[in-house]
């Protein structure tokens, strides 16, 4: 018998571009009243600083941000009381950011910790990912593996979720869970 969780989880996922993090705020946004926003990307460029800037905008007052671009599992298990939600943006950059900071020999680990923090969450969780899986296939070693990491992230992720929408043009489609739940 699976153990009753305190909190809802909703994986959002889609391809660049696709209005997948638009749709999982809007998400996060209807259903929290005080939302925790846990940020993985780091701004290493300029054009990567625009679009932190960007999506902070975004979002309104009532939103506090929690930048962590490794120890995400630590970020999930300590969200305060303060919080009634979180939405996680983007698993597939944390993933990215374990796999050149840490090296392929933490993914493991590192998934493994996530998936126990969103199984011991308290509060709604919308984890926001990248599908990886439908383009071309990369042309370097590192690309493949990258892009099987993370449909295998993905796969975990949608094994544990209440709800799982792909986001297409801007369109949620539920693949998992009932229509208008999360």
């Amino acid at each position: 018998m699976k153990k009753k969780r305190d909190g809802k989880l909703t994986l959002v996922i889609g391809g660049a571009r696709s209005g997948k993090s638009s749709y999982a705020a809007r998400l996060a946004a209807h259903h929290f009243k005080r939302p925790l926003y846990i940020a993985t990307a780091e701004p290493f460029d300029p054009e990567m600083v625009e679009r932190i800037a960007r999506h902070k905008s975004a979002r309104g007052p009532e939103w506090a941000c929690v930048e962590e671009p490794l120890d995400v599992a630590g970020a999930v298990a300590d969200v305060s009381s303060r919080h009634d939600g979180v939405l996680l943006d983007c698993v597939t950059v944390w993933l990215c950011n374990v796999l050149v900071r840490e090296g392929e020999k933490a993914i493991s680990k590192r998934i493994d910790e996530l998936i126990a923090a969103l199984g011991g969450r308290k509060r709604d969780v919308i984890v926001v990912g990248n599908e990886v899986g439908m383009g071309i296939v990369p042309d370097n070693r590192m690309g493949r593996d990258f892009r099987d990491y993370a449909g295998w992230l993905n796969q975990d992720l949608a094994e544990i979720a209440d709800t799982v929408v792909l986001v297409v043009a801007g369109i949620p489609m539920v693949l998992k869970g009932k229509k208008g739940k999360r």
